[in-house]
């Protein structure tokens, strides 16, 4: 991580999408909930910045991001600790005038003095509910190339069964592009189409100066969204360019998905296709490997350190500190940082947030289109 872009500045929006997964966002926000055995959400786009050399990076946030604040801290275990730049949270006003922001453009201009005073030629936008792999080098070499205005990037996929079922009101819009060559010749917001479509990361750069502009007189007039608001009424006036990116994403966007997404990374093809390009970095725990004991039995799981294991599991996600005592029984499931399954227990198809105890000989089954959800520090 020596290498350095000094040349951009990111900000990331850690509470977009919250509304998606009401159950997993009560204490925290979209960006710390736990992914893949031992990270979080965030780990992977801020650590896709910092394996290109983006270090100086925002995160403005919204609500509920302690345990944000406690996961990354001074950003030491992505490089981004720095005396000018480096990792900085931003969280809302306390002035009883400032309301807490809707979305991008307010989210913006409540930086706005801030942007002014940075040095970089380009700012990067980003959200945290795609846990992916990317490189930002090659977007903005793609972006000074077209000699675009904006540069947006898409993966050409199926819309998830999860966006498609979401209520018509939600605050959690999506969106597809439409393409003439490279050129983004229209933006849909909320597309219900089946079959692949261009389906756009929330990721998009542009020069630190347009971005000012953009949201000086978006806020004038009372915008909120920025590709609703700003990108899509301009896209005869603006050139926007697509990025395409074919690598590996998994996208947040229910608890089926985010049980679905955990689920397929038992797959050796896909965890290769997540975490191979460049290493992910997160937040150290120092504790001991898992300790499988005499007469346990495992089978396809994917158990982070600290684990112990007496009985069986099989096809599951085990997170940090997971205790299986003996005689009990896990099998298609996440269980969080923490969780113990006592004696006896039998589950199967259950997502456990961190800190759950399910007691001696009780028996949890939800089915693989509806998991049984068990909230943080909950006791069955």
């Amino acid at each position: 991580m020596v290498n350095s872009n000094s040349d951009a500045l990111d900000i990331i929006f850690p509470n977009s999408y919250d509304p998606l997964v009401p159950e997993l966002v009560g204490e925290r926000l979209m960006a710390s909930i736990p992914f893949a055995g031992r990270y979080r959400m965030v780990d992977f786009i801020l650590s896709s910045m910092a394996n290109c050399g983006i270090d100086n990076i925002s995160m403005i946030v919204r609500n509920n991001y302690h345990s944000l604040m406690d996961h990354l801290g001074s950003g030491r275990e992505w490089d981004l600790v720095r005396k000018k730049g480096g990792l900085n949270i931003v969280p809302p006003y306390a002035e009883k005038t400032v309301k807490v922001y809707n979305g991008r453009v307010e989210a913006l201009a409540s930086i706005i003095d801030y942007l002014k005073d940075q040095k970089e030629k380009y700012a990067v936008l980003a959200d945290a509910n795609i846990a992916l792999n990317f490189d930002f080098n090659a977007l903005i070499e793609a972006h000074e190339a077209s000699k675009a205005d904006v540069t947006m990037a898409y993966k050409e996929e199926p819309l998830p069964a999860g966006l498609l079922g979401a209520p018509v009101n939600s605050s959690a819009l999506y969106y597809t592009l439409s393409l003439a060559g490279d050129k983004v010749s229209k933006i849909y917001i909320n597309a219900k189409e089946t079959g692949n479509q261009n389906f756009y990361l929330n990721i998009c750069v542009m020069s630190r100066e347009l971005l000012i502009d953009l949201i000086n007189t978006a806020f004038i007039r009372g915008y909120v969204y920025f590709e609703r608001d700003i990108l899509a009424p301009q896209i005869d006036k603006l050139d926007i360019r697509s990025f395409r990116f074919d690598g590996y994403t998994a996208r947040i966007c229910d608890m089926n998905s985010y049980f679905d997404e955990n689920m397929k990374l038992l797959d050796d093809e896909n965890l290769d296709a997540l975490f191979s390009p460049s290493p992910i970095y997160t937040k150290i725990r120092d504790d001991t490997p898992t300790r499988y004991i005499n007469g346990s039995r495992a089978n396809n799981i994917m158990a982070a350190d600290g684990c112990v294991i007496e009985g069986e599991a099989e096809n599951s996600i085990l997170f940090r500190g997971v205790k299986i005592a003996k005689g009990a029984r896990v099998k298609n499931c996440v269980l969080m940082q923490d969780t113990v399954i006592e004696e006896g227990a039998d589950l199967e198809y259950v997502i456990t947030d961190k800190n759950v105890t399910v007691t001696a000989d009780k028996e949890l089954k939800g089915s693989d289109t509806f998991p049984v959800y068990i909230a943080k520090s909950r006791t069955v």
